[in-house]
């Protein structure tokens, strides 16, 4: 399990009216000032060559109602087969990350954190992909355990979204999407943080453009 970045996050401009609070953050502005990405990353099993390196874009997300709106503007570019990787700390945001996920897919079920059933299906309610979430911090086997834990649900067909799967996981999928959240270390009240997006493999390679 790969430990979180301790950086403290960058202060924010203030929320335009109406803004989207999920996109990239240029220097000295609030993600929630840019507007909708125009395209999506590449479908799998893009056209062959080299794999693209990894595309790194990182926003600051200044309460945990812009931490899930970040997660509802994810969805919309998650398709079938993609695997999310989330890392950070006991109360960074990962499952509020992944119920804006859930809620900009579309799924039924509320997403809660899976700690003590180590996955959840939230079946589609409108012909999309289910959502799989798994907390992986005890499975020890990784991909053995992941297959053992009998899901009755097809991983190819279905978002996975996995809290502390670094070094797990990763064989699930040669392209994947690693979430890294951020938070202010020591006893604080401060809920900013620091979400680095590192899309990995050809089906990642256009994240930068999608989110705008």
């Amino acid at each position: 399990m790969e430990a979180p970045h301790n950086s403290p996050a960058a202060e924010t401009a203030p929320n335009p009216a109406g803004a989207d609070p999920a996109a990239p953050e240029p220097a000295g502005t609030d993600p929630a000032a840019q507007g909708p990405g125009p395209a999506a990353p590449a479908e799998h099993g893009g056209p062959a060559g080299a794999v693209p390196e990894a595309v790194t874009v990182t926003l600051t997300v200044t309460s945990p109602e812009r931490m899930q709106e970040l997660g509802r503007r994810l969805a919309r570019v998650l398709a079938p087969g993609d695997l999310v990787m989330l890392t950070g700390e006991l109360g960074a945001g990962k499952t509020t990350l992944t119920r804006g996920l859930g809620e900009g897919l579309g799924v039924r079920g509320a997403v809660t954190s899976p700690t003590f059933v180590i996955a959840r299906v939230h079946p589609s309610l409108s012909g999309g992909p289910a959502l799989v979430h798994v907390d992986a911090y005890r499975l020890g086997g990784g991909l053995d355990e992941m297959e053992d834990l009998d899901l009755d649900v097809s991983l190819p067909e279905s978002v996975v979204v996995v809290e502390w799967g670094d070094g797990k996981v990763e064989e699930l999928s040669d392209d994947r999407l690693r979430v890294l959240i951020d938070r202010a270390t020591g006893d604080t009240d401060d809920e900013r943080r620091e979400v680095t997006l590192v899309g990995i493999g050809a089906r990642w390679a256009g994240l930068r453009e999608a989110l705008g």
